[in-house]
């Protein structure tokens, strides 16, 4: 049996290293040409995960998410020390999730065995595109054959699969997304992640889309291929109940789930966030995203936090409206009321569906249509105001 959002409590653990930092990508990653001291590393997480323990006491966690960088280059013994570290300071469920994120140019069939040995149930692999020249666009390490191979390895080995596509890319027209994901959805298991290609600030993708040489649809093909992807899911038994996110029934990311149901979330390693629950309200965490750094301040201090401070009800309104109108089922307005102290402006509602950017449930859920999840920065806008 799942719990109720109230009652869940994830574990998010943030392993900072990649082989190779792909062009389009803002994540909190770095590439290191010395093995990681996983040792050290694993000494760091137990030393910090203790703290949030003693911050969080009587918890039953009940989703853990390996998240990068890349997980998958950690051996199984990290991996393993790590779920331990989680299980000295909280209960764990018997039926917790525990997804670990791995590219196909990581995957080795023993390593992967020595993961569902050590606990992971489910896996997010990386795999972005189905042909060679998109994957090498992409700065990927991996080829098709070893993204159709891995996701054969992991369909054997592990009871969940999700992976990870990027359309709307330059040059790509909707009849080759069509192929694609059609192709995708032959292997697909109960879960996708297909995320349409944005140009992040700060990344070699946008420098070279501001020299004019990276040219990608604009916002109205964009949606173009966005209702496409949720015509084709749909159709496939996978729809979307999340922006990018697409399920059988049963299936979504428990883990996700508890973030965009403003539950709470212990998040532990550089560079990763965190929302717990203490005597005086809702906290917001985040630590040290260097990883080095990480490293000397939880040797010095017991943890890496840099930030860690008491939300208002406002920024805790604010931020259910912003995570939970992402799901396709959207945000119970009483909830929100009861959070915030205040009700939406029924005006604001009222003019948000006449538009047809949103609809009221007739259970008393508020929800983005297909026409307002495509915009949905602007509408969360005009609802907050």
């Amino acid at each position: 049996m799942i719990p109720p959002e109230e009652t869940r409590f994830a574990v998010y653990l943030h392993w900072p290293f990649c082989a190779a930092k792909c062009p389009y990508c803002d994540f909190n990653s770095h590439v290191r040409h010395k093995p990681v001291d996983e040792a050290a590393f694993v000494e760091a997480f137990s030393r910090e995960l203790a703290r949030f323990g003693e911050r969080t006491p009587g918890r039953t966690v009940t989703s853990i998410f390996f998240g990068g960088g890349t997980p998958s280059l950690m051996r199984p013994a990290t991996v393993e020390g790590l779920l331990k570290a989680v299980a000295a300071n909280w209960t764990v469920a018997a039926n917790a999730e525990i997804t670990l994120e791995a590219n196909p140019s990581s995957v080795e069939a023993e390593r992967f065995r020595g993961y569902r040995a050590a606990g992971v149930n489910r896996v997010s692999l990386g795999v972005q595109a189905l042909d060679d020249a998109s994957l090498r666009a992409l700065g990927r390490l991996h080829n098709r054959a070893e993204a159709l191979a891995a996701v054969e390895l992991a369909r054997q080995l592990f009871p969940r699969l999700s992976f990870d596509l990027i359309y709307a890319r330059s040059g790509q027209t909707l009849k080759a997304w069509r192929t694609e994901l059609t192709e995708a959805l032959t292997f697909a298991a109960d879960h996708l992640s297909l995320y349409q290609l944005t140009i992040e600030s700060g990344t070699p993708f946008a420098a070279l889309h501001r020299a004019g040489k990276l040219v990608v649809p604009g916002p109205d093909e964009g949606a173009d291929f966005y209702e496409l992807t949720q015509e084709m899911t749909a159709r496939a038994g996978l729809p979307a109940y999340e922006i990018s996110n697409h399920a059988e029934p049963g299936a979504e990311s428990r883990h996700n789930l508890t973030y965009w149901r403003h539950g709470e979330f212990v998040g532990s390693g550089p560079g990763a966030h965190g929302r717990i629950v203490g005597e005086k309200g809702r906290v917001a965490t985040a630590t040290e995203p260097h990883p080095e750094r990480w490293l000397e301040r939880v040797a010095e201090k017991g943890e890496g936090l840099v930030e860690d401070g008491l939300l208002t009800l406002e920024e805790e309104a604010d931020e259910m409206l912003v995570m939970g109108l992402r799901l396709t089922e959207g945000i119970e307005l009483e909830r929100y009321h009861a959070l915030a102290g205040r009700p939406l402006q029924k005006r604001r509602i009222a003019d948000l569906v006449e538009h047809g950017m949103v609809r009221l449930d007739p259970s008393g859920r508020l929800v983005a249509t297909p026409d307002g999840l495509a915009v949905l920065d602007a509408v969360v806008a005009d609802l907050a105001a």
